[in-house]
């Protein structure tokens, strides 16, 4: 079609250039303004405390009081204490069974769910069931189900079995931690297994056709496509449930309170002890940075561990 007569087109927008600056300038700044809010959140709720609590450790504390500057005699009294460094063993005992576990557990029911068995559809909304349970409902049923001579566990299995008599689990130094083993592994597989089965769900179907086509078995699909794929997913969840299983604090609370004696003390129940037992400010600070130190550490090892050796990150 030919141009309408009397009209002429342009032929290029000129823009001005005080507006490309101004358009600029918006662009590199937005993404800043987006995140701001969470800054700003995480700096007032976190790094200021965190640095307060740091500033707390070199100083003499009397209750409440912060006192003269002490150096490092808080952290010499920390580490010198055997009653910490047991906490860090019951608490790396703790992480050290449940997590593999809870994981172990948690793909294999994954798996099985991803073969398109049965009554899926009902089967998964159950497995929300003990994750969303609240700490104390969870600490009654266990407390029940275990209890001595006449709890459903303990009369039908423990005691069949010759395990323990008349007693509670959570009442035998020997048993009681094993017996917060089991809850946990109880309430968080399900969790596991729900964040796994999702993760089987999204991964593509092309290499697996491809795999069939040319023959590959079952096992040899599993180790050579679903784990490799499955890595970032794997090494999340783990470093995840580890950060959250070191810190228990309300199963153990609710159904031992760190015994019988300190049985069953984790580094969080020595920390609560300190500061609302003996009102020793200074050690429950510095236990707070250790362990901090003792985290940074871990997460970047594992960190450069999973980059480099599973190419996870």
């Amino acid at each position: 079609m030919s141009e309408a007569k009397g009209m002429s087109v342009p032929s290029e927008i000129v823009i001005p250039k005080e507006t490309q600056v101004t358009s600029r300038q918006k662009t590199l700044w937005f993404p800043y303004a987006l995140i701001a809010p969470t800054m700003i959140t995480l700096t007032v709720v976190s790094l200021i405390p965190f640095l307060y609590t740091i500033y707390l450790t070199f100083h003499k504390m009397a209750y409440a009081q912060v006192g003269a500057f002490s150096g490092l005699a808080n952290y010499r009294e920390l580490l010198g204490n055997s009653a910490f460094w047991h906490s860090v063993w019951v608490t790396t005992l703790f992480v050290a069974i449940a997590v593999p576990i809870e994981f172990s557990l948690g793909l294999a029911g994954a798996l099985l769910l991803h073969q398109k068995i049965r009554l899926r559809q009902a089967v998964v909304p159950l497995l929300f069931i003990p994750t969303m349970m609240a700490p104390v409902v969870v600490a009654i049923l266990w407390k029940i189900m275990l209890a001595g001579a006449w709890g459903m566990l303990s009369y039908n299995v423990l005691e069949r079995f010759g395990i323990i008599k008349e007693v509670s689990a959570f009442a035998s130094a020997d048993l009681a931690l094993y017996a917060i083993i089991f809850v946990d592994i109880w309430e968080w597989t399900p969790f596991m297994t729900l964040a796994f089965f999702a993760g089987l769900q999204s991964l593509p179907l092309n290499p697996y056709r491809a795999a069939a086509v040319d023959g590959a078995t079952p096992v040899q699909t599993f180790f050579r496509l679903t784990i490799p794929l499955m890595v970032p997913l794997l090494a999340v969840i783990v470093l995840l449930r580890f950060i959250d299983a070191f810190k228990i604090f309300d199963t153990i609370f609710l159904l031992t309170a760190g015994g019988p004696g300190v049985a069953t003390e984790s580094v969080s129940i020595f920390t609560y002890k300190t500061v609302f037992n003996y009102w020793k400010m200074g050690t429950a600070t510095v236990t707070a940075v250790v362990i901090w130190i003792l985290f940074f550490i871990f997460c970047n090892v594992f960190y450069q561990v999973a980059q480099k050796k599973l190419k996870a990150f």
